[in-house]
């Protein structure tokens, strides 16, 4: 009886076996048309392409077109502190303050504005936090705050 169970055994064995072999070699015996629909279903959504990244085709704008004015970045990224006086911003039109800050000459308010700069008169973040904001653009906003500050 004992040899009659250990047959069963082995031949469930090897019918189990048989099977999974079988399955293993269907799953990767996929024809080109399906493995061709398989490639489309797992096909990425989108893409990103940064500002200036020459492999995206046509070249990409940031903020969604042209330049902006220096009086367009103190409005959207500016205007927060240094209407308020927020952290020690000297304030659009505070004729004093920005004479003050002035006569440390003009490179080095471009430089502060640029770089961000933190001492006993308050703190300033590298470009006002506008890091999509161009060295050209922060000097245009640090050239209409200085004419609005006369």
């Amino acid at each position: 009886m004992t040899s009659l169970k250990s047959g069963v055994v082995k031949t469930f064995a090897k019918l189990l076996c048989l099977i999974l072999v079988g399955a293993a070699l269907t799953a990767h015996a996929v024809s080109d048309k399906q493995r061709a629909a398989i490639e489309e279903r797992i096909q990425p959504v989108g893409s990103v392409c940064l500002e200036g990244d020459n492999s995206c085709g046509a070249a990409v704008v940031a903020s969604g077109g042209g330049a902006k004015s220096g009086e367009d970045i103190y409005n959207t990224s500016c205007m927060a502190c240094h209407s308020t006086g927020a952290g020690g911003a000297p304030k659009l039109g505070d004729v004093a303050n920005w004479e003050g800050r002035l006569s440390n000459g003009v490179d080095t308010l471009y430089a502060n504005a640029l770089n961000g700069f933190t001492g006993s008169s308050g703190t300033m973040p590298a470009k006002g936090l506008c890091m999509s904001c161009s060295e050209d653009d922060i000097k245009a906003t640090v050239d209409y705050i200085l004419e609005n500050s006369q």
